[in-house]
């Protein structure tokens, strides 16, 4: 049931000193794009009549191929807090469709909606809750951001040592004006890390809410003179950023992943879905961890899951059943980072854990002991696998992988290949300052 109509949204734009529109939308890569229209134009906006031109946004379409609508998700409206409050700015986060009325199967947001069919025509719908970690920086005299942080905080302490508390409130604030529930707010590990919790949604409207958080965060930050940051390892040395993504499919309003009758309270399909997980998270790595510097936060010693396992209780596990049970019930996959696009992440984990089911699987003996204790040796021993060590590596994983190539579509897996592999190419022929510092003088 929607809670917005056509009418509801031209009333709230010409009631509410509303000036301009953001229709929002989101590139294969996770960048989130939009065309501002006045309120004058507000009508044809709800009639999915504004046109982009799609040959202009990357992976989306070729020249001759060009006009793309935007039909906006009515429900998605919200006046943006931190615009000025006279003269307000909106924003609808739209779909894309062809000009001939059929969705562009290169749409992230379809990809998603695709697969969230799938479990509905098995009788499930799906929860998700990210914890999106980000660091803000200094700007220098130029603006231009640096990797300073004035910031000699740790994980949740407050100021005066926390010189980002401030903006993390305001981030807080803004959020919850659009909308959304904060859990929780808190420094991270790292100086200048830090890390806001809003509650889980179904799917679609968590994938559209990461959105929004990014825009939020970057937007509120230059505000106020910091440059905030979803890299997931901008500073060597210290922990990088993660977007651990909990999960949790229904049926019938019920957890389909409680079991009391279990010694640790999960169900055959939560347990069918972990092993789904499992299965694909190396082709996955691609999407959930989308650039070269991505795999220089999966490495030991910073926190962050390199390695294929699954636990009720261990944090160095790939896979964490948090301690709650019954209607909260839920499995946190750990290796995604909030560089990449939450649609098609969402989309993957989703087509994972229902293949799982589908086939019946069985996880491997659950690890609670400390992985990133055990040498190579012990790792082998008990079958544990690593995640992909490059982004090539992670990129060819997928490629090979029918399930996560077939969820994506094509014309996504082609262009999105495409971009990945020439990222790769050009950093791995990129002279970089370790190796002239290295090099230059010794050789």
């Amino acid at each position: 049931m929607s809670k917005f109509s056509k009418e509801d949204i031209i009333r709230m734009v010409r009631e509410g000193d509303v000036e301009f529109i953001r229709m929002q939308f989101t590139d294969i890569f996770g960048q989130l794009k939009n065309v501002a229209i006045t309120s004058s134009q507000i009508e044809k906006a709800v009639n999915n009549q504004i046109m982009i031109d799609g040959s202009s946004i990357e992976g989306f379409v070729r020249i001759h191929e060009s006009d793309q609508y935007l039909r906006p998700d009515l429900d998605s409206y919200a006046v943006l807090p931190w615009r000025p409050q006279t003269g307000k700015v909106a924003r609808l986060i739209c779909d894309v469709y062809n000009p001939d009325g059929t969705p562009f199967i290169g749409d992230p947001r379809g990809a998603l909606k695709r697969v969230l069919q799938k479990a509905l025509s098995m009788g499930y719908t799906f929860n998700v809750g990210p914890e999106c970690e980000f660091f803000l920086f200094q700007t220098d005299e130029k603006g231009l951001p640096t990797t300073r942080t004035a910031d000699e905080a740790g994980y949740f302490d407050l100021g005066p040592l926390d010189h980002g508390e401030s903006t993390r409130r305001e981030i807080c604030m803004a959020l919850e004006q659009m909308g959304f529930e904060i859990e929780a707010s808190h420094h991270e590990v790292a100086a200048g890390q830090h890390e806001v919790d809003f509650k889980y949604a179904e799917a679609l409207t968590a994938a559209d809410n990461i959105m929004t958080f990014k825009l939020a965060v970057k937007s509120l930050a230059q505000k106020n003179g910091l440059h905030a940051t979803f890299m997931p390892k901008p500073v060597f040395g210290i922990n990088g950023s993660g977007m651990h993504t909990n999960m949790s499919l229904f049926r019938d309003g019920k957890n389909a992943f409680a079991d009391p009758g279990d010694p640790r309270g999960l169900s055959k399909e939560a347990y069918s879905f972990i092993a789904g997980l499992l299965a694909h998270v190396r082709a996955m790595a691609a999407v959930t961890n989308p650039l070269v510097n991505s795999y220089k936060r999966l490495v030991p010693g910073y926190e962050a899951p390199c390695y294929l396992a699954w636990s009720a209780s261990n944090r160095s596990a790939l896979i964490r059943i948090p301690a709650a049970r019954g209607q909260a019930t839920r499995v946190e996959l750990r290796c995604p980072d909030p560089s990449c696009n939450p649609y098609l992440a969402i989309a993957l984990c989703l087509a994972a854990g229902l293949d799982g089911i589908e086939k019946g699987l069985t996880p491997p003996a659950e690890i609670t002991e400390n992985i990133f204790a055990m040498d190579e040796a012990a790792r082998a021993a008990r079958g544990i696998e690593n995640l992909p060590g490059t982004l090539k590596d992670a990129v060819d994983l997928m490629c090979a992988d029918p399930l996560i190539t077939s969820t994506l579509g094509g014309h996504i897996v082609s262009q999105y290949t495409a971009g990945k592999y020439a990222e790769w190419e050009a950093y791995r022929t990129h002279v970089s300052q370790w190796e002239v510092e290295k090099y230059l003088l010794t050789f």
